[in-house]
């Protein structure tokens, strides 16, 4: 075995990780240096927004510009008025029912 003295006291592990937290503070040391970081980081993520909105108003426009909503706007306008004359008619039906139910 290794004298006491050439023994490391700190287990790998335990070295990884005090390498890992002194780099962390190093790169926090490195930013605190830099007031100017915090603006630069609104500004990215700003960005980021905005090209995510950009993003999600292409896709809409492609979902609304597409065959199938084209064709599904094409059937609502065709149907539209059988679905009104469906429902007139129910409600016609329902009329009757009422003036029914009354009379008894």
């Amino acid at each position: 075995m290794l004298p006491l003295a050439t023994r490391s006291a700190l287990s790998p592990a335990m070295k990884a990780s005090l390498l890992f937290l002194l780099v962390c503070v190093a790169v926090l040391a490195a930013r605190a240096d830099s007031p100017r970081e915090p603006e630069a980081l609104v500004k990215k993520v700003q960005e980021l927004a905005q090209k995510a909105s950009a993003m999600a108003k292409s896709a809409l426009n492609i979902v609304r510009e597409s065959e199938v909503a084209q064709q599904t706007r094409q059937w609502l306008a065709n149907n539209t008025e059988l679905a009104k004359q469906r429902l007139e008619w129910v409600k016609e039906k329902l009329v009757e029912l009422w003036k029914q139910a009354q009379a008894a």
